[in-house]
């Protein structure tokens, strides 16, 4: 499969679309974080694609040179929100969020997935495997991997011994090991299955 491209924005017309994506569904800690990005059709990037195929070198140039280009918001939402409602409306959250930050509403967006959130206050559609084939959503996964990184690199190094500045708060072995050793943060979900089975154990 080739990269992403502009023809899904295209085809809407001469008008302004965001591509919206989220990252942090998976982790046992920390926040979910979503972008926005509006593409400037003169102006796109080379070699944009999905976050997770992009070195990381690769993904914070990318991201230096949408912020120049683009027109980009960033939203998230709190391990409280997802704790409270669920990961996926949290995600909804975040996604709504990022949205909303743009400097200007867009016309039309593009949602990385097959849900377009209910409530949603502008005209939607979603994309399935959406960061594969839109260079809107793409860009939106790299702004939002590289922001949520950043977060969780910075909690490291206040919750030291988690190994967030590597494993971003995913569930590896050693977070694993580090959750039945060292308890339970404020930063991790508690309505996890492996977080919450320490705090409730019998």
């Amino acid at each position: 499969m080739g990269l992403p491209d502009y023809s899904l924005e295209a085809a809407l017309g001469d008008i302004r679309v965001a591509g919206v994506d989220e990252v942090g569904r998976g982790p046992l800690a920390g926040p979910v974080v979503a972008a926005a990005v509006v593409l400037d059709p003169g102006r796109i990037p080379d070699g944009l694609n999905d976050s997770k195929k992009l070195s990381a070198a690769r993904r914070g140039a990318l991201s230096e040179t949408l912020m120049a280009v683009a027109e980009v918001g960033v939203g998230e939402a709190s391990v409280e929100e997802i704790d409270a409602h669920n990961i996926l409306r949290a995600s909804h959250l975040a996604m709504m969020r990022a949205i909303a930050a743009l400097p200007q509403a867009p016309d039309h967006v593009l949602v990385d997935g097959n849900l377009v959130p209910r409530d949603f206050p502008w005209p939607a559609t979603a994309v399935v495997r959406g960061d594969t084939v839109s260079q809107s959503i793409a860009a939106a996964s790299i702004v939002a991997k590289i922001r949520r990184d950043r977060l969780m690199r910075d909690l490291a190094q206040h919750y030291p011994g988690y190994g967030w500045e590597t494993n971003m708060g995913y569930p590896s072995k050693s977070h694993r090991s580090a959750l039945i050793h060292l308890g339970v943060t404020p930063h991790h979900r508690r309505s996890f299955r492996p977080v919450h089975n320490i705090l409730y154990q019998d």
